[in-house]
């Protein structure tokens, strides 16, 4: 089977690490990471008062942080499979039809699991 050579396997890996990291750290501003998978986070409920405006914005913070943390959860989620077919030997090969996916695709969109004409 056709694949990438080693050296831009290489390189995506390493820009793919680095994607982690990003999302990790910014999940990690307002969520914690749960022990049941990796890449799942758990937004947190900050508690800023009691009165009823302190309540208001408690939710409404919750919610947009609820928001972004499903966005970028879903993308954490796509570069960790995206690194799990590098380790397996998969990556860059289109799950619908084997064929190898451009380098140029795969540099605009690393976590892509098919060519774009799929």
């Amino acid at each position: 089977m056709e694949t990438h050579n080693q050296k831009f396997l290489d390189e995506m890996k390493v820009f793919l690490l680095e994607e982690k990291a990003k999302l990790e750290n910014e999940l990690s501003r307002f969520a914690i990471e749960t022990d049941h998978q990796e890449g799942r986070f758990e937004t947190q409920f900050n508690d800023l008062g009691r009165d009823q405006e302190d309540n208001a914005h408690e939710v409404e913070e919750y919610e947009s942080n609820l928001a972004l943390e499903n966005t970028l959860e879903v993308h954490l989620q796509e570069i960790i499979e995206a690194l799990e077919r590098i380790n397996a030997g998969n990556y860059g090969i289109s799950q619908k039809s084997g064929k190898i996916i451009p380098e140029e695709r795969l540099r605009i969109y690393p976590e892509a699991k098919t060519c774009a004409d799929e």
